[in-house]
């Protein structure tokens, strides 16, 4: 699955330079999240660390998206190009 920032954002910066996909990026009125690039940071972190830094919680699974750990994973060797 992934994740969504709501519009409760307020543009802080913690979670930009924290996604290892580089997926998160300044949209029109808050960050937003490429749901492409996201992998919840499967192959990266047990955590998502978007999510451990938002000050304020605005960062939720998105409802849309839902993928499982195996997709999750599947997605993070595709875009690094794992072996």
């Amino acid at each position: 699955m992934a994740l969504l920032i709501t519009d409760k954002c307020i543009n802080c910066d913690m979670c930009l330079p924290e996604c290892p996909n580089e997926a998160i990026y300044e949209g029109s009125k808050v960050y937003e999240i490429d749901v492409n690039r996201c992998t919840e940071c499967v192959g990266f972190y047990d955590h998502q660390t978007c999510i451990a830094v938002c000050p304020i919680d605005c960062i939720i699974p998105h409802p849309k998206y839902v993928e499982t750990q195996e997709q999750l994973l599947v997605k993070f060797k595709a875009l690094n190009i794992v072996g």
